[in-house]
């Protein structure tokens, strides 16, 4: 009899064991993010930065992967494919509405930014948004909420209070 363990243990248990073939991969390295083997390709990919659900489904289309093969059976030219369309998804025909950084304001070109990319482009646009003192760069220049939420009541336990109150 095998020990008793919790439920996601033993399935996962269980599908190491049926998938052990031996070009099976439990970790891949993709675009400098670790992703699961055990998982489908289609949620895997969304491990990397700035790839979501949808997009990471249109990939799979696009590279004619199954969606429901787990990312640790792809072969090396897949996994070519997935990242070439990635790079590139205007060359594959991806739409540019699906794109996450469209008319980007210094070249005005669409593209998709993911992986360590996403984090520089961020901080660029907070920097650009604090240099021209617009709404938005002074907030975050503050650190104060700047999505137009209330806070008057809201939000206190980041920051020390100023007045403790009274007594």
């Amino acid at each position: 009899t095998q020990p008793l363990v919790a439920h996601r243990g033993r399935k996962r248990a269980i599908m190491t064991q049926l998938m052990m073939s031996p070009d099976f991969q439990h970790i891949l390295r993709v675009l400098n993010t670790n992703i699961d083997g055990l998982r489908k390709v289609q949620f895997a990919i969304t491990k990397i930065t700035g790839i979501g659900k949808r997009f990471s489904n249109l990939i799979c289309k696009k590279a004619e992967v199954d969606p429901n093969k787990r990312a640790g059976e792809l072969t090396q030219d897949e996994v070519e494919k997935l990242v070439a369309i990635i790079n590139n998804p205007k060359q594959f025909k991806i739409p540019e509405w699906f794109l996450n950084r469209q008319r980007e304001w210094k070249t005005g070109k669409s593209l998709q930014a993911f992986s360590n990319n996403m984090g520089a482009k961020l901080r660029e646009d907070l920097e650009r948004l604090k240099k021209i003192r617009s709404h938005r760069g002074i907030r975050h220049y503050w650190g104060v909420r700047v999505r137009g939420q209330h806070t008057k009541t809201t939000g206190r336990r980041g920051k020390t209070m100023a007045v403790a109150g009274k007594k």
